[in-house]
């Protein structure tokens, strides 16, 4: 097992903040967020093609991985949101109620196996 810390989210956007505080240029605009995000969002693409795709990567290329760019990406999202003020984990609990209500009926549900102990 890892020495790796697990973070909250306040403590990911306490983090996130702590770093981009050293710089004077401080956070981007919401725009220049955007197209960070995008261009995230396209690297993350990209890799799962080189892994799930059909598009193998060039021996040149960096080796990256799936897990990396998610990190990236969310490394972006907390940056967007702190430069906004948002609070993340309440965004989070906003979009999974919506979720939850929306689609609970969308998809085949798994079946719960009785636990034969029981009978």
């Amino acid at each position: 097992m890892t020495n790796e810390k697990i973070y909250n989210t306040k403590e990911m956007q306490t983090r996130v903040n702590d770093y981009i505080s050293q710089f004077e240029e401080g956070y981007f605009q919401p725009l220049s967020m955007m197209a960070r995000f995008t261009e995230e969002i396209g690297e993350l693409a990209r890799e799962v093609n080189h892994v799930y795709g059909e598009k193998p990567k060039k021996t040149s290329e960096q080796q990256n991985t799936i897990e990396d760019e998610l990190g990236d990406i969310l490394f972006v999202a907390i940056s967007f949101a702190n430069s906004l003020d948002l609070d993340v984990a309440k965004a989070f609990d906003k979009s999974m109620s919506k979720i939850e209500t929306r689609d609970k009926n969308r998809w085949t549900r798994i079946e719960k196996v009785e636990d034969e102990s029981n009978e």
